[in-house]
């Protein structure tokens, strides 16, 4: 994404080429921490593991980066600001812009692949066609959830993901891209776009087992609305906005085991707790092993303002 500035009225100004960011696939983490240093600290949360008293990122869960520290970068290590930024920026790319030979061992070890954009549309077409004659508001609350999202193209196809080209925004195929569409086409007031864009975020999940990934997942829904914002009003929104939808994203897309619904690799943490614990009694080795099978994501419930377990639906 180009160079933006903030300046003191807490606005942020693009350059002078109206389409620009459909240029750059690979967002520019220096440039999100430089300008939006607290947006881009967000955009790292892992909601599950933070608390009021500390803040935790999410974590690689991959060895993918191990060879530059093998302590930093290790699976179980999260993900920090200095480590993807000032000579290491460029480390986390789409993966269509990752080497071949990194493509296919993560292919070989995580099973990731991505779905070409004519599927993606195909299948978002169908399940659209349900909700044809819902008025806005109706529209715009239904909830979506994409599985194992990697880079989240059935939430936002900002780029092809195999070819890495950008997508302009007429042809973009996901499901925040439609609400958004819509929101543009039917709201003529700022703080209504706004209110409802934030609905649109609000109702929209994805998780994904890689911290790589969903880091690139989380900014490709943050500049989206981005997009779309200026497509409208050719002006960019105010910071506080962007702060709020970036605190929404950081909810929810999460960072989960889809198998056992626990943040990735927490269960062996919790297993060598466990070993820690053969010097005390077998009793109380075996009350252990009960609590200890990883830790158990949370999301948020956006309409009762909680906070809960994944699958434990509304309450």
């Amino acid at each position: 994404m180009p160079n933006r500035i903030i300046n003191p009225n807490n606005k942020l100004y693009k350059d002078e080429q109206l389409n620009c960011d459909y240029q750059f696939t690979d967002i520019s983490e220096n440039n999100i921490r430089e300008k939006m240093p607290e947006i881009f600290n967000i955009l790292l949360i892992d909601r599950t593991t933070s608390t009021a008293d500390e803040i935790n990122n999410i974590i690689w869960a991959n060895d993918n980066y191990s060879q530059y520290n093998h302590i930093a970068y290790a699976p179980s290590a999260q993900i920090r600001p200095e480590l993807i930024t000032g000579n290491m920026a460029k480390i986390i790319m789409p993966r269509a812009l990752k080497p071949r030979e990194q493509q296919k061992e993560r292919t070989k070890s995580k099973a990731e692949v991505f779905t070409p954009i004519w599927v993606v549309q195909k299948q978002n077409d169908i399940l659209e066609k349900e909700y044809a004659n819902d008025d806005l508001d109706t529209y715009i609350k239904r909830k979506w959830l994409e599985i194992s999202c990697g880079e989240a193209p059935y939430i936002v196809t900002r780029y092809d993901m195999n070819s890495g080209q950008m997508i302009p925004l007429q042809k973009r195929v996901g499901f925040v891209d439609r609400k958004l569409k819509r929101i543009n086409a039917e709201i003529n007031d700022k703080k209504e776009w706004q209110r409802f864009a934030i609905k649109a975020y609000q109702a929209s999940y994805g998780f994904e087992w890689n911290g790589d990934s969903l880091l690139l997942a989380r900014e490709n829904l943050f500049y989206t609305c981005c997009d779309y914002y200026f497509a409208k009003w050719q002006e960019e929104p105010l910071y506080e906005f962007l702060k709020n939808v970036a605190e929404v994203i950081s909810y929810n897309l999460f960072q989960m085991d889809a198998l056992q619904q626990i943040i990735p690799l927490s269960e062996q943490q919790a297993s060598l707790c466990d070993n820690q614990l053969t010097s005390f009694s077998q009793e109380n080795n075996a009350q252990q092993l009960l609590k200890n099978h990883g830790k158990r994501v949370k999301i948020m419930n956006w309409d009762i303002g909680e906070v809960i377990f994944f699958g434990e639906g509304d309450r």
